[in-house]
């Protein structure tokens, strides 16, 4: 129900309403319907199945609501925002996109210590950077550019060579300072985890898994994403999604200093 409500968010920002003579206006009335079911939702009255759904859910886990407003937050901010000047700006977008549906998730898996929240906002961010940097070619057509102004500016590559595509020394330099920015979020969230936290977290390790597999191979076509997209075969994401479960059962249960982390009854 969680995962249909995100879903639903998407296709409000990702949907194509170019036949539309105002398609940004369509798309916020309908976020705008969309923010009204989840009040209605949470005051036990939802008339959309997707909410109806939901409603079940929120009241088991207590989930709340502030995550959904700051994800829809996120989604207005997808057809509002065409530029990000700075990295702060960017940081916030990535919150509401990825950060809070991680959030939500760790409510229903369940957590003992708080730093897994850290963990959820952390990890969030690293992934959705890492998207941005695989789709920097399909953003670009769309319109749109996440990668921060500021760090343009810093690199010396004008948003004009990035418009023409220009695979430069500049544009190689930038893209590896947000590989590190990445990185640096990553390690950031394994550094917020205790001992045993891991045994409710494997949905998003397999995520971070195969998300780091893809910065792996960005860099290892020395950051041209320009000729094409950095996507991992399915075969490949199911090896690592087995390999990380496999790591972290080993790690929950084979070590002895390490119990598994259950949510409280």
């Amino acid at each position: 129900a969680v995962y249909a409500f995100c879903r639903y968010c998407d296709d409000i920002a990702d949907g194509d309403y170019t036949s539309e003579d105002q398609p940004d206006l369509l798309k916020a009335d309908l976020l705008k319907a969309w923010r009204q079911e989840l009040d209605n939702c949470y005051a036990g009255q939802p008339t959309h199945r997707i909410t109806q759904a939901l409603h079940h859910v929120v009241q088991q886990y207590d989930l709340p609501k502030h995550y959904f407003e700051e994800l829809m937050r996120g989604v207005e901010m997808d057809f509002a925002i065409r530029r990000y000047e700075t990295f702060a700006e960017l940081e916030q977008y990535c919150y509401r996109v990825a950060s809070v549906v991680g959030l939500l998730c760790i409510e229903i898996f369940g957590y003992r210590h708080v730093g897994v929240r850290e963990y959820a906002r952390l990890i969030g961010i690293s992934l959705q950077l890492i998207n941005i940097m695989r789709d920097v070619k399909e953003d670009l057509e769309a319109g749109r550019i996440y990668l921060p102004l500021e760090d343009l500016r810093a690199f010396d590559y004008p948003e004009a060579e990035l418009q023409k595509q220009r695979y430069t020394p500049e544009f190689i330099a930038l893209m590896q300072f947000q590989a590190q920015r990445a990185e640096d979020y990553y390690r950031r969230a394994q550094a917020s985890l205790l001992p045993g936290d891991k045994w409710g977290l494997v949905t998003p390790e397999i995520m971070a898994g195969i998300y780091r597999a893809t910065l792996h191979r960005i860099r290892r076509r020395e950051y041209n994403v320009f000729t094409g997209r950095a996507s991992l075969p399915v075969l490949r994401k199911v090896g690592i999604a087995l390999r990380v479960f496999l790591k972290i059962w080993a790690e929950t249960y084979l070590l002895p200093h390490r119990k598994p982390s259950f949510p409280n009854a």
